[in-house]
Formats: structure tokens, sequence, C-alpha cells
């Protein structure tokens, strides 16, 4: 394409008596400025002192560089003057945008990363990546469940903090997410949108631990501190968290700890942003869950399916009001002992607490479930021999409702999202909002350029148009503008003629008897100039001839313009006195 653009223009041909450009033009032009400089100094001595060669040089370059500068401007000029010039100036401009853009949206190659040693996972190190709770306020927030099967997003509303459902959209595995649902673009500068991810909980494990009760900042740094005794995994290849629960025991506080490997988390962001989901924030329902479960009694609340499978399920115990352990109950074969095993379990669950010193009592036991209850019920009332309250559960767009009011309000850190994936997402949602930026400016140019080269053309045409009429019309109109003119010579001929003869008329009608007329001249058909002698005594005759000619009427209309013409004017030479005037038509044709 540049090709046949530089093609179009065609290199300019050199003037006649220019040099080849054998030399640079800066040289030849900075050598021109010296030469010219010279004479206007003194002849001083470092001037002689020149080299003969050097100033036979400067001497030979000074036309060379003033008919090249010329030879450019012209060449310039012949430039501008050919129609291709702008539209190959356009076309050339955006040839180079295109080509900026293409390689702005390349794809990069990777650059291989030297391998570090494992850092201790630290959430005081990620402050300078967290927004402080209601910084901006939050316009809507999402919530997005990933089954085995389908993917579930919910889109809740949380202007005035009601957080109400607004759109809920279900994809299978061969749909993508809404774009326009999930996606931010400019308007997430004001109106801050949040989308949060529900993390599988299989590979979840979920510590209760007692603190002393204080900020969450020291909180923080006490959890950190026991992370090595609390994580079953080592704390490099982990991401945690905290939550603390709103119960509270005299000066300690419950804190559920959430630890997951950091593959698996890392696997599941690589899943969303395939997607075009960046999560803010990655929780788990089962925290929303706990919370919302009434707490009346000393006991156990059994949450099937917590665990992510349908044969398992998370024991939460509580003793005195407080969260005291969360385990995992797994529900056995169909063909097996279902009742013994999950006695077994149960039973060993219990010893701990009571090693522990928390369980004090025979708990109570309570089945959280609705759909699983049918498969759950029967075997632990046969196991356990003992009474189980079923509860209904939260429905889960209610418990997707909590969840997005809690990471609202929870504190930034407080988050199982990696530091550097939340920086990413930020540097690529800004890099997104001034690449769109650019594009939107681009095409305005564009439909700018593309608006303006219409209009140019349509112009054209009518140029083109109105000049080919005109060309067309060239012969007709200087024949009747010839025809006009001839007629108007004849008019004017035909009229001045008549017009001679009533000066004549009204000449020989109001010349007084002893007043002699000498010449009349009748000139550029408007002009009648008079002149004669009259005796010396008569004089106020020739006035009262001058005022009735002025005042002369030829069918109704003065003949003569009384304001215009020449006095009259006489002289007395004896016995007779020499007159003359000059009077002016007062007619159309004089006009």
């Amino acid at each position: 394409m540049l090709a046949a653009a530089l093609a179009l223009l065609g290199p300019p041909s050199a003037p006649a008596g220019v040099p080849a450009p054998a030399s640079s033009p800066r040289l030849v032009r900075t050598n021109t400025a010296s030469a010219l400089r010279a004479p206007a100094r003194t002849n001083t001595a470092p001037a002689l002192k020149r080299p003969a060669g050097k100033a036979g040089t400067v001497a030979a370059a000074k036309p060379a560089g003033t008919n090249a500068v010329s030879g450019f401007q012209s060449a310039l000029r012949r430039l501008q003057s050919n129609k291709a010039f702008y539209p190959v100036v356009i076309l050339l401009t955006l040839c180079l945008a295109a080509l900026f853009l293409v390689r702005a949206f390349k794809a990069r190659p990777a650059i291989a990363e030297k391998p570090r040693q494992p850092v201790l996972p630290s959430k005081l190190a990620a402050r300078g990546f967290a927004r402080k709770p209601g910084a901006t306020g939050l316009h809507c927030a999402n919530v997005l469940e990933v089954g085995p099967e389908a993917r579930r997003v919910w889109q809740f509303d949380a202007r005035g903090g009601r957080y109400a459902l607004s759109r809920h959209e279900t994809c299978v595995d061969s749909e993508r997410l809404p774009a326009r649902l999930v996606a931010k673009d400019w308007r997430g500068l004001f109106q801050r949108k949040l989308n949060i991810a529900w993390l599988p909980p299989e590979h979840a494990f979920l510590r209760v631990a007692q603190f002393p009760r204080s900020d969450f900042q020291e909180t923080l740094s006490m959890v950190e501190l026991q992370l090595e005794k609390l994580s079953p995994i080592p704390v490099a290849q982990v991401v945690w968290s905290l939550h603390v629960l709103p119960q509270a025991e005299g000066n300690l506080q419950t804190v559920i700890v959430m630890i997951v490997a950091r593959s698996v988390v890392e696997e599941f962001l690589g899943k969303l942003e395939g997607e075009g989901y960046l999560a803010d924030r990655l929780e788990l329902p089962l925290l929303d869950q706990l919370q919302t479960t009434a707490i009346t009694e000393d006991g156990a609340w059994i949450y099937p399916e917590a665990g992510g499978s349908r044969n398992t399920a998370m024991v939460a115990w509580w003793y005195g009001g407080v969260l005291r352990n969360i385990d995992l109950l797994a529900l056995p074969a169909a063909g097996a002992n279902r009742a013994a095993e999950l006695r077994d379990q149960l039973t060993q669950m219990a010893w701990a607490g009571e090693l522990e010193g928390w369980l004090k009592s025979a708990p109570e036991w309570h089945l959280v479930a609705d759909v699983a209850a049918a498969e759950w019920e029967p075997a632990l009332r046969a196991g356990l021999e003992q009474p189980i309250e079923i509860i209904t559960p939260l429905p889960t767009p209610e418990l997707a409702a909590l969840t997005a009011r809690r990471s609202a309000q929870a504190e930034p850190r407080a988050n199982l999202l990696p530091p550097e994936f939340a920086l990413r997402y930020r540097q690529q949602f800004v890099d997104r909002l001034w690449m769109r930026g650019l594009l939107g400016a681009g095409a305005i140019y564009l439909t700018g350029v593309a608006v303006y080269m219409l209009l140019l053309g349509y112009a054209n045409w009518r140029t083109g148009d109105v000049e080919s009429r005109v060309a067309g019309l060239a012969n007709s109109y200087t024949n009747v503008v010839q025809l006009k003119t001839r007629y108007q010579v004849l008019k004017d001929r035909q009229e001045l003629k008549y017009a001679a003869l009533d000066c004549w008329d009204a000449t020989a009608k109001k010349l007084p008897e002893n007043v002699s007329l000498d010449n009349l001249i009748f000139s550029e058909g408007r002009r009648l100039s008079l002149r004669g002698t009259a005796p010396a005594g008569e004089v106020q005759q020739l006035f009262n001839f001058e005022r009735a000619l002025r005042q002369y009427t030829v069918n109704g209309q003065p003949l003569f313009d009384p304001t215009k013409g020449e006095s009259l004017q006489w002289r007395v030479q004896g016995a007779s006195a020499g007159w003359s005037l000059g009077l002016e038509l007062k007619r159309s044709e004089a006009q």
C-alpha cells in the first residue's frame, strides 16, 4: 500500500540547472551560510589564514545550496498542486496508524522468568494493592458459581446497600459468560463493579482458632504467626485468608482460617480468565451458610455437599455459642454399612472435642439439607440412634446475596485472591481503557476523514457539474450578450435621433428674436452646448431663455435636468455680447 502511494506521487523531476544531490543538503546549507556570513565581516586575520582549498569549496557550494532549496520548494509546490497529494498524505497517515495498532495488539513472546525462591505468602505485604472498604460507592456485584455441568452468575444491585437480584444467567460448558454482564469498562471508574467467584470447596481446608480480641491488623499478624501450625500444606505453597465470626466469648474471638493450595487457585483463575471473568475476590459460600444458621443449643450441624461432593459433608461443632471445630464427614458407598461408618467418624470427632476440653455434654444433631436429606437422614438416624433436626438451608440466590454483601464490607486483605493477580487485573483494566480510548479516537478521526472526503467529493462533483453547465451555456450566453448589445446600440441610436430633434425644437421655440445662435452641438447622447451672440442690452432675455429651456417639457416630462449642465456664460464685446450655455438631458436613455 505504501509503495502504491509513493508510486502515485512519483519522485519530483529536478529542474534545469540543478546539480544532482550528491552531497548532503545539511552540509551544503551549512557551507552556504558560512559563505554568506564572510562578506559581512572585516578581513580579519583568521579569515586570511583559511586554506585556499576550503575557501574554494565554500564558494562553490554557495550556488548549489541556493538551487537545492529552491528546487525542493518548487517540487513541493508541484506536489501540492496535484489533486492526489492530500489523499495520499491521508492514506499514508492511516497506514502508519494501522501499523501502530497491529504492533500494539501483536502478541509478544513470553519471557522466561528465572526460578525464584518460594516466598512466604504474607497478607501484610499486600497492603499496597488493597482498596479501602467504602472508598468508592459499589454499584453492582456479580457472584459466579462454577459447577461440574454449568456455570451460574447472579448480579445484584448494590445501590443503597439493598443487594437486590437484578439478573441471573446460567451457561453450560459450551457457552461463554455474557461479556456485558461480567466485563468491566470505562463506567467502572464511576460505577464500581465487584466480581466475586465461589471457589470450589473440595480443595479448601478450614481451621477454627481462638485468638485474643483485637483489630483486624493484629488478628492478621497473629494468624500469620500460627499459619505453619494450622496449614496441612507447606506455607510457601498456599493461599490463605481468614474470617472473623461475630460471636465472641469474653476476651477471645473465633477466627475461621481458609487455606487453599496455590496451584489450585491459579488453575481456577486461569479458567475464569479464559471465560473473560476477572475476579476481584474468591470466597467460600459455606461461611455465609454458617452465619445464617440459627444456633440455639450445643451440638453439631451437618451440611451435606458443602465439601464439593455429594458424598461429603461439613460438620460444625457449636458449644457455648462459639464455633469450636469444623470437620469433614464422608458418606460411605451404597453397599456398605453407612450407619456404622458414620457413627464411627462422628464418635472420633467427639473424642477429639473431649480431649481439647470444649465438648462437655452429649451433642444435639442437626442436618441442614433439603434434597440431600433423603440420602443422609436415614443413615444418620440409624447410626446415631438419636433424633435429628432437619433445617432447610438458605436458597442459593440468597446465599449469593449474602456473599456479595459480606465481600463488599470485608477487609481487602481478607481475600483468597493472590495480590499479584489483583494487580495484574487492575493493570489490564487500565490498559484496556487506554486502548479503547485510542481506538475510539482513531474511529472518530477516520469518521471525520471519511465525512470530509465525502463532502469534498460532493463539492467537487457539484463544481464539475456547474462548470460543465457553464461550458455548455457559454456559446449561447455569448450570443445573447452580443444580441443584447446590438439591440441596446440600435435602441440608443433611435432614441438619440429623436433626442437631438427635441433639443433643436426646444431651442428654436424658446430662442428670442434678437438673439442669434451660432453653434448647436449635441454630444455623448446627453449633452447640449449652445453658443451665440446677442445685443449687449438684451442679457436679461438670455437668462429667460436659459430658464425656459430648463423648464421645457416633452410629453409631460422635463427634457433637461435643471441641476446639471453649465450655467449661462456671457461676455460683452462692444455693442454685442457672446454667450454660451450647457444643458444635460433628463431622459431614461441618457442615464
